[in-house]
């Protein structure tokens, strides 16, 4: 065996280990990165959510309250603000001297007035669908481009999984001499060393963090949330309750069953709800009163939501909606007494619910706290410096001419491993899966056969006939 051949052969031999895995991590990064960047800065601000919505409803505290207006006549006060719309709950105010703020649906639109305590004077009239932090929320997760964003941002954090899991295969010390660019960056190193340090070390502290981000995102993602709603029903053989939605259409799609379109009577409940309303008018919601006084004793945790029955005489529901969901409640009152006749804590919840939902708290960053803030900032920073420090390096090494993808050695060998690692991806991420299958047969039938292509993207050339 030639000397060529002799340093060819380790380098062949790790060709599946390393030099496939760096093309992976490669092209998963260069698809991510701009996605990573807009849900890392927009998921940074809805960290702040409590914080941020505080300060926009400050001129709406503290104010003179000395005898208030019963709830009904608050409700009520709502009602006439808007016109032609059902009330769909009344939110106790968190303190004294707090503004109600009673929440009203008309079709699928939703509004949120706030009404003096005392005066009943209306405060302010907000469009649920265009406060600040609701469309920060439809900005992560659908780009505000509802489904279509929702099925985009769910293929860019499953591919986001692999880039951090290709990373830290390469990350993982071989031949290392000391712990320098692998748990500290060489600082005085400069060039690209520097950059190679960077984007390593910052991925090795924060790949945890990502994952879990990016893996406790996927509920609320239009695919992969009907895709776990579907084995749940399956498992179960009824109908799953879950306390988030998947998609902006899905919440619309709920307030008019709940409501009950002019145009669209199909729904029983949503009818029977809207002539409630229609035939008691002013008096629709008087027993609203008794709720209120049967809650509010409680001390739920801020913010607690009452809302009427579905039905003429049916049982009204109230619930802590805390953003910290293990510490959310909901109540069944009876319709005319008030009187509690059931209360579901969270540790009473089905234990998968209780998983998601801890998981969902701490990736909203409201469940331990300002750390926990400061926690899911510090992961969307290490972030951003993870793909901006991986484009710099790709930009100073890229050749004239071409994209720059790590060259691959011979054919690709798969193995066990790797196929049933496939696999797992796949089925648990159905649209990385699908997107791997179109990616590879795209390659193999299209890009390999044109020439330009072929070469700008480092491909090799298709085999012969």
């Amino acid at each position: 065996m030639s000397v060529a051949s002799q340093m060819a052969a380790p380098d062949a031999r790790r060709g599946l280990d390393y030099r496939a895995v760096w093309r992976w991590h490669f092209y998963a990064g260069l698809f991510c990165i701009p996605f990573v960047i807009w849900l890392a800065c927009t998921g940074s601000i809805f960290l702040f959510h409590p914080q941020i919505q505080r300060w926009i409803d400050r001129p709406y505290e503290h104010l003179t309250v000395t005898a208030p207006a019963s709830a009904n006549l608050q409700a009520q006060a709502a009602l006439a603000a808007v016109p032609g719309s059902m009330l769909h709950f009344y939110q106790l105010p968190e303190d004294a001297q707090s503004a109600a703020q009673v929440v009203v649906d008309k079709g699928d639109n939703e509004y949120r007035v706030y009404i003096h305590p005392q005066t009943l004077a209306v405060l302010k009239i907000d469009d649920e669908d265009r406060r600040l932090m609701n469309l920060v929320f439809r900005m992560h997760g659908e780009l505000m481009i509802g489904n279509t964003g929702s099925y985009i941002v769910e293929l860019a954090a499953s591919w986001a999984v692999i880039m951090i899991v290709t990373g830290l295969v390469l990350w993982w010390p071989r031949d290392a001499k000391g712990l320098g660019g692998l748990l500290y960056p060489r600082l005085g190193a400069g060039g690209r060393v520097f950059w190679r340090d960077i984007h390593s070390v910052t991925g090795v502290y924060i790949s945890c963090l990502v994952l879990f981000q990016l893996f406790t995102g996927l509920p609320w993602a239009k695919s992969w949330g009907s895709y776990l709603k579907l084995i749940r029903h399956t498992a179960s053989g009824m109908v799953v309750q879950q306390d988030w939605t998947t998609s902006t259409s899905e919440e619309k799609a709920t307030r008019l069953t709940r409501n009950g379109d002019a145009m669209d009577m199909s729904s029983e409940h949503a009818h029977m709800h809207h002539s409630m309303a229609m035939k008691m008018g002013p008096n629709a919601y008087v027993a609203l009163d008794k709720m209120v006084a049967t809650v509010a004793p409680l001390g739920l945790a801020y913010p607690v939501e009452v809302a009427p029955p579905m039905r003429m005489g049916g049982n009204w529901t109230a619930k802590s909606d805390a953003r910290n969901r293990p510490l959310r409640v909901n109540l069944v009152l009876d319709g005319k007494t008030g009187a509690i006749l059931s209360r579901q804590d969270f540790s009473t919840r089905p234990w998968l619910d209780r998983v998601i939902g801890t998981a969902i708290a701490i990736h909203e960053g409201q469940h331990f706290g300002l750390f926990n803030q400061l926690l899911g900032l510090f992961t969307a920073v290490g972030l951003v410096t993870l793909v901006v420090s991986g484009v710099v390096m790709w930009w100073r090494r890229r050749p004239e001419g071409a994209l720059g993808a790590p060259q691959p050695l011979g054919r690709l060998r798969f193995s066990f491993g790797l196929v049933a690692a496939m696999v797992a991806f796949g089925i648990y991420f159905p649209l990385l899966g699908g997107s791997m299958i179109l990616v590879g047969l795209t390659e193999r039938f299209i890009l390999r056969r044109i020439p330009g292509l072929r070469r700008w993207l480092g491909l090799r050339e298709p085999l012969a006939a």
